[in-house]
């Protein structure tokens, strides 16, 4: 799987649901996923994902790989250390390039008077931070949102047609702040074309209720440990921009 395949996993999701990139892009997204084809096709689709980009690019640039080689794609939506080389000085130009894709001028001068001091170019610091929508407008940031939103790690419980029953992470408020909150069940479809050999016990990685990808278990603890560092990082910022309730 290369990197074109493996994030058009994770954003077709919110294509299907018209919160990012082009209205057109689903078809491609999925054969990249399920074929060897139209590779070329999604990453120009991909390309065209507001908030998406400016990231990939970033950590890219910081370490002179191309934006889509897996290891880049991996860094963002699960974790890697690619992310232990950026800084905040990265960030208030990763805040710039989001402006450019529609993040109010406003909004990115109120994130950037509040940044921690260990920002994460990982995709739940981005829906912990910088917020759900705010870059497109299409999505409010609710707790509820941000759930979706972030990439949960879960455990297959029981499997039956094309339903899944996961046991998943979940996030909780306590006192403005974001905390670990206790593990959910939750019933998702699924597509065994993308995730062929699901079986009980698997570790899949939940994106809008999409199961776009099986875990091993480094993966999985990757995505564990970069996830508990968005959090961390957020809840330094979180009091002051006072989004949580």
């Amino acid at each position: 799987m290369d990197g074109v395949a493996l994030c058009a996993r994770f954003s077709i999701a919110t294509n299907r649901l018209q919160y990012c990139g082009p209205s057109d892009a689903e078809p491609d997204l999925y054969r990249a996923i399920t074929t060897d084809e139209g590779h070329v096709e999604a990453r120009a689709h991909l390309s065209r994902f507001e908030a998406l980009m400016p990231y990939l690019e970033a950590i890219g640039h910081k370490h002179g790989l191309d934006p889509f080689d897996r290891r880049v794609v991996e860094a963002y939506w699960v974790g890697n250390s690619l992310l232990d080389a950026l800084d905040s000085r990265d960030f208030r130009g990763l805040l710039e390039a989001l402006v450019r894709r529609g993040l109010p001028r406003s909004f990115s001068r109120r994130l950037g008077d509040h940044l921690p001091s260990r920002p994460l170019f990982h995709h739940a610091f981005h829906v912990s931070f910088v917020g759900v929508g705010n870059v497109t407008g299409h999505v409010e940031t609710t707790l509820a949102n941000m759930e979706a939103c972030r990439p949960a790690w879960g455990t297959v419980r029981a499997r039956e047609g094309a339903t899944l029953r996961v046991e998943r992470s979940s996030w909780a408020v306590r006192d403005a702040r974001l905390a670990a909150g206790p593990p959910k069940i939750v019933e998702v479809s699924f597509d065994p074309r993308v995730v062929p050999d699901v079986r009980i016990g698997s570790t899949v990685a939940l994106h809008w209720g999409w199961p776009a990808l099986q875990l091993d278990d480094a993966q999985r603890g990757a995505l564990e440990e970069y996830s508990r560092r968005a959090i961390e990082s957020a809840n330094e910022a979180l009091p002051g921009l006072q989004v949580l309730s």
